[in-house]
Order: structure tokens, then C-alpha cells, then sequence
């Protein structure tokens, strides 16, 4: 049964919006009149209405996502249908943009499509590797079992990412905050302070005229300094739209000693683990690469991958063909190789997965742990000069008073 996004006035004049099954739009509107509602708009889900919000809400989330792929695994190893499976679902559903989503692919699998060509119509919110999936498991006829093993995916493919952003999130405060500090002390503090000094017209010490320059200057020039670098920064996203400078500036990042190392690491580890996992429930190695080639954020990696597609289907071994690119780690090259010649590549692939994502993380706690008290040992020594900056006439004072 087809599903209809609406759009309907209650007796109040309250507007209410949702989502309905129905078979026709006509039918749909006399069930919004059965719940005392008077029909404004209705449309078929997934298409272009005039006068309804068709994101509602906004694409799917990586844990939402996750949750529904669980439900439906359940819910289709209890021999339910994959329309009343779906039908579920969107009940337990609690944002709308799960709901819409979902009910527009159902609406495709009753018409006739297969669940992949469903998702198909939501590359957004599903991607390539997620549909690749699901056609392995409907031409295996065992779904259930494939989308059980896709819920784990969904759950690690982000799992590494978040802990490596984790990591860098207490840094990045101690920054946040040294700089507001810093800030405040130079704009606020400081010409207070030696407002004071201006009054005994004694000679300064080199320190305090340094550090009144410096206050001068950031009151004066601080806000443009801040719009310049906001001009700066949405100049270079702006330029990292062209393929050519956002391929070279990718490029360099791998090459960076600390965060190129994080960077492949990250990409390679979800990379291993999307073959590992296409590999294990059947699909082909080329519809694999193409896949995983989609879910690395690096445009390097991602070219070397698409140079690596080409020499596979000319007849060359995967692990040769990605060591031509020099941007995979060598470890993941020999455990593939290893996996080519005992024949367990599936294997072979997830545990280089586990081995990337650990070493990755070890590297980022390091990296965090060697940051976290640089970072508060050089706010402590801005500060520090600061006060001695002011307290230095003070004592001069002092001096020439006794």
C-alpha cells in the first residue's frame, strides 16, 4: 500500500502534518476526514509537493539508521514479510524523517522493487556499501542474516571516527578557552591596569610596552583579524571545491607526520572493513572496491582505489593493485596478499579492520596525551607573562618609593 506525506487543519485550525498508507490520494484524504481533519495537501512520498516540506526533519542518523537495520534483521528472522516488516518500523519510528524515508521505500517494495532499488531513491541516507549489501542478502535469500551483519557495520563505521574526534574534543576546549582568556586579558584587563602606569610617567620596562602594544593592537585590529580569518577559511572550503586543488591538498595531508598518519588510518580501516564485509556475504571484488571506494573521505586514497579497479579487472591480484598507489599501509597490502593466497580475504580483511581501528586510536590517545598539557602548559606561560608584564612596574615602584 503506497504511502502519502499530508498535510491537514484540525476543527482549532491547528495544521498537522504526517504520513499515512492509503491506496489512492483520494482514499487518503477520507481517512484525514474520518480523524476530523480537513485535507490540505497530499502527496505521495517522495514526491515534489508544492506545498509541503519534502525534508522533513532531515536525513537519517547513523544511530537511527543502526536501530532500524536491527529491527528489520529481527523482525525478518521471525519470517515476517519485508513489507510488514518495514510497516513496524516506521510505527516505531520517532522522527519524522525516519518515518517519511522508510514509508516511501516500502511504498517501492509494494509496487514491485526490490528492497536495494527501494533504497536505491535515498542515496543519502543510504549508501552504496548499505545497498550492496542488501542485494547480496536478497539474492541469497537470506536478508535477515545479511542485514544483522549490516547493523554491525553501520554501528563501526563511524565508531572510530567518533572516538578519534572524542579524543581531540578536551584539547580543543583547553584551546577554546585559553584563547577567550587570553583574549579578555589583553581587550579588558590589561588597559586597565596600566592606565595606571601612564599616570607616573616613569620609563616602562620592555615587557609591559610589549604587552601594551600587543593590547593595542588586538582592540584595534582583533575584530578584523577575526574576519580575516573567517574570509580565509570559507575562501579555502570554497576552493577545496575544485577536484584538482582538493585532490593535492588531500594529498599533502597524508604526507603530514601526525595527521596523515590519523587520517589513514581512519580511511583504511573503514575501507578494509567495507571489503571485509562485501567480501564475506558474496559480492563481487569489483562492485566491493566501487563500494568502498564511497566511503573514503580522502580524495587520494579514493583515486588510488579507482587506479586499483582498473588494474583488478585487467587480471591483477588486489593487493598488487592497491601497493601501485603507495597510499595504503603496508601491513594492509601483505595481510591482503595473505588472504589472496590462503583464499580467506573476507578474513583476512576484517582483522587488518581491527588492527587499523586499534592502532589508530592508540595513536590518537598519544597524540591527545602529549597535546592536552602542552596546551595548558602554554596558557600558563602567556598567562604568567602577562602578570609579570604588569606586576614588573609595580615593584619598580616599590623600589624607588623605599
Amino acid at each position: 500500500m503506497p504511502a502519502y506525506r499530508f498535510e491537514a487543519s484540525t476543527a482549532a485550525g491547528r495544521i498537522e502534518r504526517g504520513i499515512l498508507d492509503a491506496d489512492s490520494p483520494r482514499q487518503a484524504r477520507a481517512q484525514l476526514r474520518e480523524r476530523g481533519l480537513a485535507p490540505i495537501d497530499v502527496q505521495p512520498v517522495g514526491a515534489q509537493g508544492t506545498g509541503l516540506n519534502t525534508q522533513i526533519g532531515g536525513r537519517i542518523r547513523t544511530t537511527e539508521l543502526t536501530l532500524t537495520t536491527r529491527q528489520l534483521s529481527s523482525l525478518l528472522a521471525a519470517r515476517l514479510p519485508l513489507e510488514q516488516a518495514l510497516a513496524a518500523v516506521i510505527e516505531q519510528a520517532d522522527r519524522p524523517a525516519v518515518r517519511e524515508r522508510l514509508s516511501a521505500v516500502r511504498g517501492e517494495v509494494v509496487a514491485g522493487q526490490t528492497f536495494a532499488q527501494a533504497l536505491s531513491r535515498y542515496p543519502r541516507d543510504f549508501p552504496e556499501v548499505y545497498r550492496a549489501l542488501v542485494a547480496a542478502g536478497e539474492q541469497s535469500g537470506d536478508l535477515s542474516a545479511v542485514m544483522g551483519r549490516l547493523a554491525d557495520y553501520v554501528e563501526a563505521r563511524s565508531a572510530l571516527a567518533q572516538r578519534v574526534a572524542l579524543a581531540f574534543t578536551y584539547p580543543a576546549i583547553v584551546t577554546l578557552v585559553a584563547f577567550i582568556v587570553i583574549t579578555a586579558l589583553l581587550t579588558y584587563v590589561v588597559p586597565q591596569v596600566v592606565g595606571v602606569f601612564a599616570q607616573t610617567r616613569q620609563k616602562l620596562p620592555f615587557l609591559t610596552v610589549a604587552l601594551i602594544a600587543t593590547s593595542d593592537f588586538v582592540r584595534a585590529w582583533g575584530w578584523w583579524m577575526l574576519g580575516g580569518v573567517v574570509l580565509a577559511a570559507v575562501g579555502f572550503r570554497s576552493a577545496l571545491r575544485s577536484p584538482i586543488l582538493r585532490l593535492a591538498w588531500h594529498e599533502r595531508l597524508l604526507t603530514m607526520p601526525l595527521v596523515g598518519r590519523l587520517i589513514r588510518g581512519v580511511n583504511t580501516a573503514r575501507f578494509a572493513s567495507t571489503l571485509g564485509i562485501l567480501a564475506a556475504s558474496g559480492v563481487p571484488l569489483i562492485k566491493s572496491l566501487e563500494a568502498g571506494a564511497q566511503t573514503l573521505s580522502n580524495d587520494a586514497l579514493r583515486a588510488s582505489v579507482v587506479d586499483a579497479i582498473s588494474r583488478v579487472r585487467e587480471g591483477a591480484p588486489l593487493s598488487r593493485s592497491l601497493a601501485a598507489g603507495r597510499n595504503f599501509p603496508p601491513m594492509m597490502i601483505h595481510m591482503i596478499a595473505s588472504g589472496e593466497a590462503t583464499g580467506n580475504l573476507s578474513e583476512m580483511l576484517e582483522r587488518t579492520a581491527v588492527t587499523l581501528s586499534s592502532e589508530t586510536e592508540r595513536r590518537a590517545i598519544a597524540l591527545t596525551s602529549i597535546l592536552e598539557p602542552a596546551l595548558i602548559l602554554a596558557m600558563g606561560m602567556i598567562v604568567l607573562i602577562i602578570v609579570l608584564a604588569v606586576l614588573l612596574p609595580i615593584i619598580e615602584i616599590n623600589q624607588l618609593v623605599r
